[in-house]
Formats: structure tokens, C-alpha cells, sequence
């Protein structure tokens, strides 16, 4: 059987949004850390949006479709052995990069749960810095700053990686995750596309609203923390 399209849906929308939209957090976040100050307001608003996003994509690798469960593409040391062999990955992530992407959510996840602990001692501390020890809190503080570069690390990898798939084996991989579109010739015969259409959308739409209140009501805690101090 051979795929009768030009090209397959693998990518579904909400996928496609959370990884565009946590670019936009850890730039963000970075940024805005670099620049201090008053900018440190937006450092902790990116933090805690990069943390809601982590905790939808967790919970969509569990109820998301096909090809963005982790059931699907999260392989044991010897499907990866194989892929370095030359065997052909199925459709998704192959089994190197899903270790890309389970290794960046860990990092990622940890660095924005670590933030809600820190404080700069000077004018910024995380919504919940007032809820855990100063020795914790500076415990917490220093790896997340450790943590920094392992970030910058993993993202150089990534971007290497992509680079190496798009010049030298010729993967759209930037266009695929903005049009959720792989080429048919580069996928196995008879690959099924994704489901991505509205009860797809309103499956993420109601999930990412219980992430964005738990998030919101993390938030309502920084007041309480600090009173706590007083």
C-alpha cells in the first residue's frame, strides 16, 4: 500500500502551538533575565507560562493523538541502536529525537518548577519562594542559574540537529511543525495521518484551560508567601 498524498498530517495543531509557544517563553525568558530590572516581572510571567506548557504537553503525550503520545515514539536504548544503524524510523519523532525532546521537557520543566522557589535577594522571588526555607530556596536558586546552561546546551544540540536533517538529508522538519505536514516519501507506506480537527482542538482547548487555572491559582500564592515573611 503507498501513500496516495503529496504529503501526511503527523503534527497536530495544539502540538504545533506548544512547541512555537514555548520558543517564544524560553527567549522570552531569557531575555528578559539578561535584562534585570523591572524586565524580571516578565521573567517570572515566561517562567510560569513555560511551566503551564510543560505540564499540557505531559499530559497531552497521555490523551493527545497518535503520533504525540509518548507511547508512540518514547523507544529503549535498542530502537535507538537501530536508528543509528540506518533502520527506518516510524513516522513522528525518530527514536534519537524523542530523547531530544523528553530530555528538553525534563530540563525545561525543572528550570520553571526550580523558578517558582528562587529569589534574586533583591526585588524578585518566585510565587512560591515564601512557602519553602531560605537554605532550600538558595539551594533551588543556584540550580536553576546551573541550569541555565544545560538548557542552552540541549537547544544548541537541537538546533544542530536540525540543521544537519534540513542541509544534509533534506527534512523539512521547521516547515513540518508549522504545517503539521510531512512529505509522503518520507514516511513508511501507508502512514495514517493524525487526527487534527475540532474535537481534537476542543480536547486541548479544555485541557489547557485546567492547566492555565492551575497555573493562575499558583500565582495567587505569591501574595500568601509574602506575607508569610512579614
Amino acid at each position: 500500500m503507498q501513500n496516495n498524498r503529496l504529503a501526511v498530517r503527523i503534527w497536530d495543531l495544539p502540538t504545533r502551538l506548544f512547541h512555537w509557544a514555548l520558543v517564544v517563553c524560553i527567549v522570552g525568558a531569557f531575555v528578559s533575565v539578561k535584562l534585570g530590572g523591572l524586565y524580571m516581572d516578565w521573567h517570572v510571567r515566561f517562567g510560569c507560562t513555560a511551566l503551564g506548557l510543560i505540564i499540557f504537553r505531559l499530559l497531552w503525550g497521555i490523551v493527545g493523538p497518535h503520533y504525540a503520545r509518548f507511547a508512540q515514539f518514547v523507544r529503549g536504548p535498542a530502537a535507538v541502536a537501530r536508528y543509528l544503524k540506518g533502520a527506518a524510523p516510524a513516522a513522528g519523532h525518530n527514536p534519537l529525537g524523542a530523547l531530544s525532546v523528553m530530555a528538553l521537557l525534563l530540563v525545561i520543566g525543572f528550570q520553571a518548577a526550580s523558578g517558582l522557589f528562587t529569589t534574586d535577594d533583591i526585588m524578585t522571588q518566585g510565587p512560591l519562594f515564601g512557602l519553602v526555607s531560605e537554605s532550600t530556596s538558595s539551594t533551588l536558586t543556584s540550580w536553576h542559574k546551573l541550569n541555565e546552561w544545560v538548557i542552552i546546551g540541549l537547544i544548541a544540540l537541537h538546533l544542530l540537529a536540525v540543521a544537519w536533517y534540513t542541509l544534509v538529508r533534506r527534512k523539512r522538519l521547521v516547515r513540518a511543525i508549522i504545517t503539521g505536514n510531512v512529505d509522503a516519501k518520507d514516511l513508511p507506506a501507508g502512514t495514517p495521518p493524525a487526527q487534527d480537527g475540532f474535537v481534537i482542538w476542543l480536547r486541548a482547548l479544555l485541557l489547557g484551560a485546567c492547566v492555565t487555572g492551575l497555573v493562575l491559582w499558583i500565582r495567587t500564592l505569591e501574595v500568601a508567601a509574602d506575607m508569610s515573611f512579614s
